[in-house]
């Protein structure tokens, strides 16, 4: 899709923006004018970086742990040190967690799922929402949930109940930021074919039952990164200046 500038001016934080949705993401949102500041544990979000230079966007990266409160104040220190506010943080940032059941997750599983998952959009919603409200210009901050936070079946139980809390916390924290002018909503993909769920393609490719991908989806097939990034552009835009609390399912 064209650009159309409905980010001109913007300054955004992505996070999990070494591949997939994130990387999607931070190429939109730079095509519509924003400036981007992209975070991720993993070194290739240095290949994000230079993939937006190489567009034209403007972007600097950082290497960060997302459920690390340290990692995402110092994310947020340097958007205001470089760009005196910030408009849009979208916590992106997540591990699927592999394909355990309930009787073998371990408790340590668990922890390291919540607090990528869950921990780091509520350190992103609590850090960019204190930056936004002392700008006093509003803001969008989005959250990567999953229709396994709506539904079982959708993935291992602890990625399931990480997503469910990140539905509840965009709820929560739109309320609470109430009158403030910031929207906090979510974006709740279907099963999408990215770098984290690519071994679900590969399997599914050597049992030889590709054609069953998606099949739960009215669609009848997988989504693609772009396809979620189109979304999380509506949101950080003007275009949803009255939607907050909401959780956009995709499936």
């Amino acid at each position: 899709m064209s650009a159309q500038g409905r980010l001109e001016g913007k300054i955004a934080i992505i996070t999990g923006a070494a591949s997939g949705i994130g990387r999607a993401t931070a190429l939109r949102f730079a095509r519509e004018g924003a400036r981007l500041l992209i975070a991720d544990i993993d070194v290739a979000v240095e290949e994000t970086a230079a993939l937006v230079r190489s567009s034209g966007g403007e972007v600097e990266a950082h290497r960060i742990d997302a459920g690390a409160e340290a990692d995402v104040t110092r994310l947020i220190a340097a958007a205001i040190e470089r760009h005196g506010r910030l408009d849009i943080a979208y916590a992106n940032a997540g591990i699927l967690g592999g394909l355990t059941g309930l009787f073998d997750h371990s408790p340590e599983e668990w922890e390291a799922i919540l607090r990528v998952n869950l921990i780091g959009p509520f350190l992103l919603i609590k850090h960019a929402g204190k930056a936004m409200m002392t700008a006093g210009r509003g803001g969008a901050i989005l959250c990567t949930a999953s229709v396994a936070g709506l539904r079982s079946g959708a993935g291992c139980p602890a990625y399931s109940a990480s997503k469910a809390g990140v539905i509840n916390l965009v709820q929560t924290a739109a309320q609470q930021l109430s009158g403030t002018g910031i929207r906090v909503n979510a974006i709740c993909p279907g099963l999408v074919q990215t770098g984290m769920t690519q071994g679900l393609f590969d399997h599914a490719a050597a049992r030889g039952t590709t054609a069953r991908i998606g099949q739960l989806n009215p669609l009848r097939r997988a989504g693609q990164p772009d396809e979620v990034a189109e979304v999380a552009l509506f949101l950080a835009s003007d275009a949803a200046s009255f939607i907050t609390g909401s959780s956009l399912n995709l499936v």
